[in-house]
């Protein structure tokens, strides 16, 4: 019975990764999304080099609340509706936003407290739920490097180059975004052939 009950388990497990992987396949790894972020983090790079005042801070802080629209925007243009893309895991992602969001009490506080730290707490905040993503597309190891590297990325900026915080930090971020876009463009072309296959 044991036997039976592990073997049921791996072909769930394989179902499971099989829906994962088919739908980062339809999605081609959720690029509007990453695309739309990719814009906002360069809109907030270009303004820093004019910019490191109040103004800066402002569109950092409402500006994040254009990404989902933009992402929409980018979807629509790019026919991948990834909003109607139903699998056995997509009730993961709502908990996996609503813990993304949280780290925003800190980012606030940090606009009252403590400016310079905002932007950091900004960059990394807004990647805290690319591991789940990532699991979600049975590609947990990209997602998670991408969030682990722009973390390491922006905590060298931010260290070693205080006066590039408002510019080549957001500058950065939007790099990492454009590079994850091409990898999971390439990636998830690749995994649609795979699929097709067998």
């Amino acid at each position: 019975m044991a036997a039976q009950s592990e073997h049921e388990s791996a072909l769930l497990e394989r179902e499971l990764e099989k829906q994962r992987l088919g739908s980062y396949a339809r999605l081609k790894g959720g690029f509007p999304v990453l695309l739309a972020g990719a814009s906002y983090w360069l809109v907030l790079g270009l303004l820093g080099w004019k910019e490191s005042g109040p103004l800066w801070y402002w569109v950092a802080l409402f500006g994040s609340g254009a990404i989902f629209p933009l992402a929409l925007l980018y979807a629509a243009l790019f026919k991948n509706n990834f909003l109607k893309d139903r699998t056995a895991v997509s009730s993961v992602l709502l908990p996996t936003f609503i813990s993304m969001l949280l780290f925003w009490p800190m980012a606030i506080a940090a606009l009252w407290e403590g400016l310079t730290i905002f932007p950091l707490i900004l960059a990394i905040g807004l990647s805290l739920h690319f591991p789940v993503i990532g699991w979600s597309y049975g590609r947990t190891v990209p997602f998670s490097l991408h969030a682990i590297i722009r973390a390491v990325v922006v905590f060298l900026i931010w260290w070693l180059l205080p006066e590039f915080r408002l510019n080549l930090l957001p500058l950065a971020v939007a790099l990492l975004y454009l590079l994850m876009v091409a990898f999971v463009l390439f990636d998830s072309a690749k995994v649609q052939t795979r699929l097709t296959a067998s």
